[in-house]
């Protein structure tokens, strides 16, 4: 892809080989004239760590285990009797596994942000790095408070919370989307008509 000519989609930031782009752009469907000729700025070796995508895989990961805790706990209050020996299993399969998959995506995420913005003490970095170490924390509150086959409110108030922090985590990394794609379409404005 370095080699050949790239384009970027100035109003939602897809990059694409030029000899690839059609009469629209693939992600967001505007025509091809919105299109401008793009230059990669980041090495070939930081490229191929980036490619490897290690910090969303783990990411994804973790977050099965976060979303997979409250929602069995909150399934197994209603339905108690149901499927509990599995139920029960998952539910503290999920508490073990998270905070060792939250060590993993903590990881991956400081290797990213120094490959992909050679620093992690801006702002932005610097609050996911937090919140990143709160979900850590809470995470092995739970792992030791929470006791086989009975969850009690505690573990499910911590279970909500690190889904909550997780969902802030996650809305923090998206607002980073803009920074990994820079620039934006600036619609022309229309010249105001006089009024008659």
């Amino acid at each position: 892809m370095i080699d050949e000519e790239l384009v970027r989609c100035r109003p939602c930031g897809y990059v694409m080989k030029e000899s690839e782009l059609g009469d629209v752009c693939p992600a967001c469907g505007l025509p091809r004239n919105v299109f401008e000729p793009y230059r990669e700025k980041v090495s070939a070796n930081r490229l191929f760590i980036l490619a490897l995508d290690i910090h969303p895989i783990a990411i994804h990961l973790s977050q099965t285990f976060v979303a997979l805790t409250p929602v069995l706990i909150i399934f197994h209050y209603i339905f108690p009797l149901f499927q509990e020996i599995i139920v029960h299993s998952v539910i503290n399969f999920s508490i073990f596994m998270l905070p060792l998959s939250l060590v993993v995506s903590t990881i991956s995420g400081v290797v990213d942000g120094i490959t992909r913005f050679k620093t992690i003490k801006t702002p932005m970095l610097k609050a996911k790095i937090v919140f990143s170490l709160l979900i850590l924390a809470l995470s092995i509150i739970q792992l030791f408070t929470t006791t086989y086959d009975v969850y009690n409110w505690f573990t499910l108030l911590i279970s909500l919370a690190i889904f909550a922090c997780a969902v802030k985590l996650g809305l923090l990394g998206k607002r980073l989307l803009d920074v990994i794609l820079p620039g934006k379409y600036v619609p022309r404005k229309k010249k105001a008509t006089p009024a008659k």
